[in-house]
C-alpha cells in the first residue's frame, strides 16, 4: 500500500530534520583535564570544541637518539613554561622523520605530572585561536598548542592571516598557553631563486627584497627555532640499535648486533631512499616481528 501524500510529506520533513541536526553545532562538553592529557581542536563555524585524545606516552626523551641539542633547547623552554616562567613559542623545522613531532610528545610524557597538557590543531584552524584561548582561560594547567607540519604554498594567503593572528593574539594570550609548530621548511613557505632578485645595495649593505622579507616575517613570530638535520648512516644505525633493544626487551626477545643485521638495516633505508628516525623505527618493528614469528 503506497504512502499517502501527508505521510510522504512527513517522511521528507523527518529526513530534513535528521540532516539539519547533523550540521548543528555540537554542545561543548568540558574536557576533564585532570585525567585527559591531550585533546584536538575540532573547528566548527567560527569556533569549535575540544575532542579528548587517548595518548601513548611510551616514547620518552631517552628514545630520541642523536638529537641532544634539540632536546636540550626545547626541554629547557618547556620546563620554564610549566614552572610559570617566561618562555617562547617554538618552531621545530628540518628534515622529515627526524623526531620533531616525537620530541613534543615525549615532552608531554615528561611533564604531564607537572601540569603540561597538549592541544593539537590544524594549521587552517589557527585562526580560531581566540576560541581556543576562551576554552582554557583560567585553568590551572599549562597548555602547549601543537600544530604539526605547518607549511604554506606560494599562492596560499592563509599565512598572512596566521601572521596577523600570532601578532595580535598569541602575545596577549594567558601565560598558560604556548604554540609549538613543526615544519619541513625553515620559513614555512617555499623559497624561490627569483626572490633574491628584489635585493638591493644601500650604503654598501645588502637589503633583502620584499618577497624574502614577507616569507621570513611569519617564522620570526616564533621566539625559539629548533633545527633538525638529515641523519648520517651512523646516526641512523644508532637509532636502529636503540629501537631493536627497546622492542626486544618489550617482547622478551634475545638478540645481538651483527654485520648481517647492520647490512639489512642499511638496505632497508636504501630501498626507501630515506635515512631517518622514522625509517629506523619501522625497520626495528619489521625485524622484531619477523624474529618473533620465527620463534
Amino acid at each position: 500500500m503506497s504512502a499517502t501524500p501527508i505521510e510522504q510529506f512527513m517522511q521528507r520533513v523527518s529526513a530534513f530534520l535528521d540532516r539539519y541536526e547533523q550540521i548543528l553545532p555540537r554542545e561543548a562538553v568540558p574536557v576533564d583535564w585532570r585525567s585527559i592529557l591531550a585533546a584536538r581542536w575540532m573547528a566548527e563555524g567560527e569556533g569549535g570544541w575540544l575532542r579528548p585524545l587517548t595518548v601513548d606516552l611510551t616514547t620518552t626523551m631517552t628514545d630520541l637518539v642523536g638529537v641532544d641539542r634539540q632536546k636540550q633547547l626545547l626541554e629547557g623552554n618547556t620546563h620554564q613554561f610549566v614552572e610559570g616562567l617566561p618562555a617562547n613559542n617554538a618552531l621545530l623545522w628540518g628534515a622529515r622523520g627526524t623526531g620533531k613531532s616525537s620530541l613534543v610528545r615525549a615532552l608531554l610524557a615528561a611533564y604531564a605530572d607537572s601540569g603540561m597538557r597538549l592541544i593539537e590543531i590544524d594549521k587552517a584552524d589557527l585562526v580560531h585561536l581566540p576560541a581556543v584561548v576562551e576554552a582554557i582561560k583560567g585553568l590551572p594547567w599549562r597548555f602547549v598548542l601543537f600544530c604539526d607540519d605547518l607549511a604554506f604554498e606560494a599562492d596560499d594567503s592563509a599565512y598572512k592571516t596566521l601572521k596577523t593572528v600570532l601578532d595580535g593574539t598569541v602575545e596577549s594570550t594567558p601565560d598558560n598557553l604556548l604554540l609549538y609548530a613543526t615544519s619541513n621548511r625553515r620559513h614555512l613557505l617555499p623559497e624561490q631563486r627569483s626572490d633574491n632578485l628584489g635585493a638591493n645595495m644601500v650604503d654598501g649593505e645588502l637589503h633583502p627584497g620584499e618577497a624574502i622579507e614577507e616569507k621570513v616575517a611569519l617564522s620570526d613570530r616564533f621566539g625559539l627555532w629548533v633545527s633538525f638535520y638529515p641523519f648520517s648512516q651512523q646516526h641512523y644505525l644508532d637509532v636502529v640499535k636503540h629501537w631493536l633493544g627497546v622492542l626486544a626487551a618489550r617482547h622478551g626477545l634475545e638478540w645481538s648486533w651483527s654485520d648481517a643485521l647492520e647490512l639489512e638495516a642499511i638496505r632497508w633505508a636504501s630501498a626507501r631512499g630515506n635515512r631517518n628516525g622514522r625509517c629506523a623505527y619501522q625497520f626495528a618493528r619489521s625485524w622484531t616481528g619477523r624474529a618473533l614469528l620465527q620463534g
